[in-house]
């Protein structure tokens, strides 16, 4: 097992995203959530009645997210369940959704609105549960568009959606209009804060201009939010919200003819490892709010550095205004993709979009040392790609161009199913 992760890319510090936790306090903060996860290794809440304690881990876990996004603004009873990551919570917040509306409006033909800049797991969700999906465009802020979403509402719309921030360009979406068109319409409102739920709260904090995001909106009805990111918990570990339990019930699948006994399971999975739940649990016991607070301060700090160093290279703007930190940048004078070659070959990995074809780094604790090297080697790379303009032997540049050019969408799905199929 040792020879096999070395074989793994060198990540730290070099990869956008990924790996959040960093500087000197992470080895100590690595080994307090591992012995956490070693301890209850054996655990599953899906037995609450023998391993009482990772159930109670849990609650705790739900409870202090949920004080972070607005339990007390709100004055309901928030109330939600601990996934095996954002995907899930997205995909148990649809699922959940749906099923409240189609008891609340008898909706049989559900209907879903997304904005193109939100979450695949949307995408997922929409083939899983059988739901209409309706893709609006962004505004010109790269925001969702409230009014392009309120022409597609019809007496089938279940739910819509906003991100804080959203994943490709790290733009807090219009939370608040989205909550009032959700109450006019009376449909749900899910809220993607898979990235900024353990940021927003303390950024707003550090007095940083957070506009709206959590359940302080009235017209919010779900929240996802990722404990294994920002949070700096074990991996596979996130969290699902809901306005009240009558909401969060549709969630639940309860079985009542199987000859194995009566069921009944809160989330996707039956059973759950305890390992994880209890590592979340020490993760955020052991950095506190003040922990917290100080982590957000540092990755602040780093994207506002890198924003303002990526303005200083001619070649080069960014996308939008981000809010939080994820930095998307693009190029009108050359190909970001082969900017993106160049860096891999620097050892960076760095995440390619489209629409506009771009790039993004989102800032961890692993990138606040090195500001100053990805600065350099982005202003190198640009500098390389001016003056020898095309692909680079082995880079995906071309891959990237010709998939956003072709017009046949199936075709690049499926060349999408082919790779996955051969890397399985």
């Amino acid at each position: 097992m040792e020879e096999e992760k070395r074989k793994d890319v060198a990540w730290q510090g070099k990869c956008s995203g990924t790996v959040y936790i960093g500087g000197t306090e992470s080895e100590g903060h690595f080994s307090l959530i591992n012995e956490a996860c070693s301890m209850f290794a054996h655990t599953n809440p899906l037995h609450l009645d023998v391993f009482q304690s990772v159930v109670h881990y849990e609650a705790e876990v739900v409870a202090m997210t949920a004080a972070l996004l607005g339990r007390k603004a709100s004055g309901d009873q928030i109330c939600g369940n601990m996934t095996s990551g954002g995907t899930e919570s997205i995909l148990l917040a649809v699922k959940s959704s749906r099923d409240y509306m189609r008891t609340k409006k008898g909706i049989q033909n559900p209907e879903m609105i997304i904005p193109v800049s939100a979450h695949s797991a949307y995408d997922k969700a929409a083939q899983y549960f059988k739901i209409k999906l309706r893709r609006v465009p962004v505004n010109n802020e790269f925001q969702a568009d409230v009014k392009a979403i309120r022409r597609c509402m019809n007496k089938n719309t279940i739910l819509i959606v906003g991100s804080a921030p959203g994943f490709p360009h790290g733009i807090i979406d219009p939370i608040k209009e989205l909550g009032q068109l959700a109450m006019r319409f009376g449909v749900c409102l899910h809220v993607d804060l898979c990235l900024g739920g353990f940021v927003l709260p303390f950024a707003r904090k550090l007095g940083y201009p957070i506009p709206p995001f959590d359940f302080s909106v009235q017209g919010v009805t779900s929240i996802s939010a990722d404990v294994h990111k920002y949070g700096l918990a074990p991996k596979g570990t996130s969290v699902v919200l809901y306005r009240n339990h009558e909401i969060r019930k549709h969630q639940f699948v309860a079985v009542t003819e199987w000859s194995g006994g009566l069921y009944v399971s809160p989330t996707i999975a039956g059973s759950r490892s305890g390992g994880l739940i209890a590592g979340a649990w020490a993760a955020m016991m052991s950095l506190g709010e003040e922990g917290y607070l100080e982590n957000t301060r540092r990755i602040m700090e780093a994207s506002k550095k890198i924003q303002e160093g990526i303005k200083g290279i001619p070649e080069l703007f960014i996308v939008g205004k981000p809010d939080m930190t994820i930095v998307a940048f693009a190029s009108d004078k050359l190909d970001i993709f082969e900017v993106n070659d160049i860096m891999s070959s620097k050892g960076w990995h760095l995440n390619a979009l489209q629409r506009p074809n771009s790039l993004h780094i989102c800032v961890t604790l692993q990138h606040v040392p090195v500001v100053d090297d990805f600065l350099r080697d982005l202003q190198e790379s640009v500098k390389t790609v001016k003056e020898n303009p095309g692909p680079i032997s082995g880079g995906l540049a071309p891959i990237y161009g010709a998939a956003g050019r072709m017009p046949d969408r199936v075709m690049v799905q499926e060349l999408l199913v082919n790779f996955m199929d051969s890397s399985c």
